[in-house]
């Protein structure tokens, strides 16, 4: 067998993940392998870079998830040329591990052709699947979990009915193929279990495919899609997909010796109360606020609809950022929600008022996010509490914003996709903290209090 390519000195992976929630669990996968990950909120300045000199891992989050084609073409070229200057080998787009996307808003394929511009040479390798995740892919077709049930993700019960990018296609070839006129192949599980994935690989390129989709359900297949992308990709790699394009290299560089077979443990203390502030309106958020409410947690709803009220809107944050505070001088954590899942009369209240104001769903989002964070710095700078969560993947990065958080490392493992992290700020209160940032669909219904405990054992 052909010796493993080395793994040079210096940075290995650059990324740009694009929603914050998204890109911490890039951050958890290469973390945790003893890789030092840091992950910026927005792009660094060489100055800022250079306080993280000894990273081998560097991201920067960002919300092209929820951007229109047209940003992107405006914001992604000078990001993508960012990433490049870092020097890696490898740079990532990455995408939501359930493929969030549409023509309209989010398109993959519109990255894919952005960074193809930029980076002109070579295949471009897609991995989506993660089965540390509950994300599994098959012949093409995408599956995840949610609430430990496996669904194609076109009948998944979060995902087929998303607001935004709805999944109404599983076989994410066909799903591109709407998005970019660039061909999307595939090595498929097949082809890997009969050790014929390079044969099937200088086939699809041979056809005229670009973009090739690599099957993972397990481990094998992980570490076999690692091993396509480091020994068969090009000196200075574009790849697209999930954190599991990462755990798949990690995979194959433990498999071929290149990293420990296991990084350290990382831990954290318990830390008591914390603090939580929801912008998602997932079904899974909804469990787990529901769990933690049950349980002693203050429950405040955050009554969004007066959003299209600026004056209204600052009453609103002012009465649940005090409600917040009293609990956690009592020493009783607060979650602080917009809505308590897609069912919840707070949801038609706020489309109601929106309509009725004009005022579009972007800039609500905007307000609602910005609020969120608002109030957790409120909350914060009078209490002195220093661990918190913010639920909610288009929330978050609006939210640490407003704490003055730009970068993040990763402190202990919670749930798959959503580390305990270190929050970094270049002056300012909130330098040092400790905060996770939760997607909607991330975690299961007790991950409040493994937040509170520090582990992902709660």
């Amino acid at each position: 067998m052909t010796a493993a390519r080395a793994l040079a000195d210096g940075p290995l992976v650059a990324f740009y993940g694009d929603d914050l929630t998204g890109s911490s669990a890039v951050m958890e996968v290469t973390a945790f392998a003893g890789l030092e990950t840091v992950l910026f909120l927005t792009p660094p300045s060489a100055e800022r870079l250079a306080a993280f000199p000894t990273a081998r891992v560097i991201g920067i989050a960002g919300m092209a998830r929820s951007q229109p084609p047209q940003w992107m073409r405006e914001h992604l070229p000078p990001i993508f040329a960012a990433l490049e200057s870092i020097g890696a080998p490898i740079t990532h787009y990455k995408v939501c591990s359930t493929f969030d996307s549409s023509p309209e808003i989010g398109s993959i394929g519109c990255a894919a052709e952005i960074g193809r511009a930029r980076f002109p040479h070579g295949w471009m390798p897609m991995i989506v699947g993660d089965a540390g995740m509950g994300r599994f892919q098959v012949f093409g077709h995408l599956f995840a979990h949610s609430q430990g049930v496996g669904y194609r993700l076109d009948r998944h019960p979060v995902m087929a009915r998303h607001p935004v990018t709805p999944m109404h296609e599983s076989d994410l070839r066909l799903h591109l193929a709407r998005q970019t006129r660039m061909r999307t192949g595939l090595v498929d599980f097949s082809a890997i279990k009969r050790g014929t994935a390079e044969t099937q690989l200088a086939a699809e390129l041979a056809a005229g495919c670009e973009i090739i989709a690599i099957d993972v359900l397990d481990a094998e297949t992980m570490i076999a899609a690692g091993r396509l992308v480091w020994e068969r990709g090009a000196k200075r790699q574009f790849a697209l997909g999930s954190q599991g394009f990462e755990a798949a290299l990690v995979a194959y560089w433990r498999a071929a010796g290149l990293l420990p077979p296991q990084a350290a443990t990382h831990t954290a203390f318990d830390r008591k109360p914390i603090a939580v502030v929801s912008g998602s309106v997932s079904p899974v958020t909804a469990l787990q606020i529901a769990t933690a409410t049950e349980a002693g947690f203050a429950g405040i709803a955050l009554d969004a609809a007066q959003v299209v009220d600026p004056r209204a809107w600052q009453n609103e944050i002012a009465r649940t950022a005090s409600a917040a505070a009293d609990a956690l001088a009592q020493g009783r954590s607060s979650v602080v929600y917009t809505a308590a899942g897609p069912d919840d009369p707070a949801v038609g209240a706020l489309s109601t008022a929106l309509a009725a104001a004009g005022l579009s769903s972007d800039a609500a989002n905007q307000r609602i996010g910005e609020g969120l964070g608002q109030i957790l710095a409120e909350t914060l700078g009078k209490t002195g509490v220093r661990r918190a969560v913010i639920s909610g993947g288009d929330t978050s990065g609006r939210a640490a914003a407003m704490l003055g958080i730009d970068a993040l490392t990763a402190i202990a493992p919670l749930a798959p996709g959503a580390p305990l992290c270190r929050a970094h700020c270049v002056s300012g209160p909130f330098d040092g903290m400790e905060i996770a940032l939760k997607g909607g669909q991330v975690g299961s219904s007790d991950f409040f209090f493994a937040v509170m405990h520090g582990s992902g054992k709660p």
